[in-house]
């Protein structure tokens, strides 16, 4: 069990970095509407706080 909460918490830690890095090009790849910025603005939060839930996990699992 221990073994699984961590490999979520690391599966989400690299998954929030990559949203946090990479949010316009994924923005402009799988999002076709007009404002850019706000979708932008909103992926970067959700990679802010998958990137806290995840290294909340590992941290308080070790």
């Amino acid at each position: 069990m221990k073994n699984f909460f961590l490999f979520i918490g690391i599966i989400s830690l690299v998954c929030g970095v990559k949203f946090i890095y990479d949010a316009r090009p994924i923005v402009k790849k799988y999002f076709g509407f007009g404002d850019k910025n706000e979708a932008t603005l909103g992926l970067k939060m959700l990679g802010f706080l998958l990137t806290i839930i995840g290294s909340s996990l590992i941290m308080y699992i070790y």
